[in-house]
This record gives structure tokens, C-alpha cells and sequence, in this order.
């Protein structure tokens, strides 16, 4: 597939090897996506380790060959949609964490580098992105196990701001190499798809519109990321302002100054949350002086959610 060697420092950013309690730790701080880290956990083990549903269905549904061939057949391609900040990145890269435990192996996580998009040079996204899969199925086949045995370890592909590399081929603008990566990523997946390797395969978009719909077929799953609602972003921010001295009430109030206002149609992201509001309470306060009621709400009233991303399509 590939005759020009490609360095791996240009096609990933690093490699993480899961189980990791840093991950743990970030993942488990992600609150009010209970339901998208639960299901995409399940969805990420099957897919890495294929006999995970057998062991499953000897236990509780014996004989259910037809069942299962369903389950197995999945294409093994995931996307995280969503508004800038809702955490979809941040589970992207921990996740692998969680899979690790549930299925019992080791996970490695591949970021694909931005750079994999290339410097405008005439085949370079391809090359680089020929590159990515070359090295993923590589490492995938050497973890296969024969008769769909419990592998020895899974893999996940992650492609953070994915609409930058899989967008839409119908867009008449598009230049043709963008299309010609396109198509290498397609074929990369397809490739993985049919020899059935312990690989998944992650995009995080902002511009779900943006990605080719090809590509969308081939997934087996669209998680959709929304801003915190008021019970999400109580949940986020109980902890640490209750360890702060705050009441119920002091919450409530801090919670509703995040959430929409008159003349301002959106609230805080997680990511204000968490990267900016608690870390700037910290900082004002420190060195000589306590996190107070007044003075947070002071602050707030300082402090803008970043503004929504707006997918206005192709």
C-alpha cells in the first residue's frame, strides 16, 4: 500500500497505553455523559475484542450464531459529534481506559496528527493518511487471534477534528486532494472492516453535516454532545464548590448564572466549567484570601461561555 516510507512522528501525535489511572481519573471526572460512556464503552470492547460477545452469549443466549454475526459485522467506526466543550474529545482519550478494564486486555491509543492533513503538497494527506492505516493494521494483525480468540489487545485510531480530513466529497469546492484523502480514509476503514481486526476507529467533529456521507454510512454508531443542562452542570460543579464552603442554595445560584440569560441563548460548556470558572475561582483567591459566594458571583458576571459552533452545513 505504501512505497515511501512515512515517519510515525508525522502521522501520530504520541501513543497511550491503557489501563492508566490518569485516564481513569479524567474519565471518571467526566459527569453528566454517563449514558455516552457507557454505551460507547460496550461498543469499543466488542469491537476490539470480538470474543467478548461469544463469552457472553455461551453464558446467557447459547446458540445465538445469527445474533452475533449481526454484532460482529459492525463497521468499526465511531463518531463524537457536538458543540466545541462538550467533553467528546476528552472521552475520546480516555475511554480506552475503560475498555482496557471491561474487556481485560491492553488498549493503545493512536491521535492522529493534524499534520496527517498535509501541506497542500500534490498526494501528501494521502500518503500520510495511507501511513496512519498502514501502521494501525500492522499492529492490529499482530494482535489478532486465530477462530476469533480473545485478542491480545485492542487499538483505537482517533481523529480529533475529523471534518478537517473526511469532509464531504459532494462539496463542489473541494479541492482533489482532500478528495483523494477521503477516499484513502474510506479504504483504510474498509480494510480494517473486512479483515476484522481488534481495531476501532474514533471521529470527533464539531460539523457532523461536514463529513462525507460515506463515511457516516460506515459508522457503527453517531454520538451527539450538548451543552450541560442545569441538573448536568450541578453535577459538575457540586463537588468542587461544596469542598469550597457553598451550600445548596450558593450552588443553585452559581448553576443558574452558567445556564442561559436574558439577551445570551446558551450557557457554559463543560469545558468552561471545568478550564476556566473553577480554575479562575482558585486563582483569584490564591494566595491570601478564601473562595467566597460574592466574589464568585462577582466573577461571573466577567466570564462568557465560549459561543456556540455553528454547523451550518455544506
Amino acid at each position: 500500500m505504501m512505497h515511501e516510507k512515512v515517519g510515525l512522528e508525522e502521522v501520530f501525535d504520541r501513543r497511550l497505553d491503557f489501563p492508566d489511572m490518569d485516564a481513569r481519573k479524567r474519565f471518571l471526572r467526566l459527569v453528566g455523559v454517563d449514558d455516552a460512556k457507557s454505551r460507547l464503552t460496550k461498543l469499543l470492547g466488542i469491537l476490539v475484542n470480538p470474543a467478548g460477545p461469544k463469552q457472553w452469549a455461551e453464558k446467557h443466549h447459547k446458540g445465538a450464531v445469527t445474533l452475533l454475526d449481526y454484532v460482529e459485522r459492525r463497521p468499526p467506526l465511531v463518531v463524537l459529534a457536538g458543540d466545541v466543550g462538550t467533553g467528546k474529545t476528552e472521552l475520546a482519550e480516555t475511554v480506552g481506559d475503560a475498555v482496557a478494564r471491561q474487556e481485560d486486555i491492553s488498549v493503545t491509543l493512536y491521535p492522529l496528527s493534524l499534520s496527517s492533513r498535509g501541506s497542500g503538497k500534490v498526494g501528501e494527506m494521502t500518503k500520510l493518511l495511507s501511513a496512519a492505516f498502514d501502521e494501525v493494521i500492522r499492529a492490529g494483525e499482530k494482535l489478532k487471534r486465530p477462530n476469533n480468540a480473545k485478542a491480545s489487545g485492542g487499538l483505537i485510531l482517533l481523529v480529533d477534528e475529523a471534518d478537517a480530513i473526511t469532509q464531504s466529497r459532494e462539496n463542489t469546492q473541494m479541492h482533489h486532494e482532500d478528495r483523494a484523502g477521503v477516499n484513502a480514509f474510506i479504504r483504510g476503514v474498509d480494510q480494517i472492516a473486512q479483515k476484522r481486526l481488534p481495531v476501532a476507529i474514533i471521529l470527533c467533529t464539531n460539523r457532523l453535516s461536514a463529513i462525507d456521507p460515506a463515511v457516516r454510512r460506515r459508522a457503527a454508531d453517531v454520538f451527539e454532545f450538548n451543552r450541560p443542562n442545569d441538573a448536568q452542570r450541578e453535577v459538575v460543579l457540586s463537588s468542587p464548590l461544596t469542598e469550597a464552603g457553598f451550600s445548596a442554595a450558593d450552588i443553585h445560584r452559581v448553576v443558574a448564572m452558567t445556564g442561559p440569560q436574558k439577551g445570551r441563548e446558551y450557557g457554559f460548556t463543560f469545558s468552561d466549567l471545568t478550564q476556566r470558572l473553577l480554575p479562575t475561582l482558585v486563582l483569584d483567591a490564591y494566595p491570601t484570601k478564601p473562595i467566597t459566594v460574592a466574589r464568585t458571583l462577582e466573577l461571573l458576571t466577567t466570564i462568557s461561555p465560549t459561543p456556540p459552533f455553528r454547523d451550518g452545513g455544506i
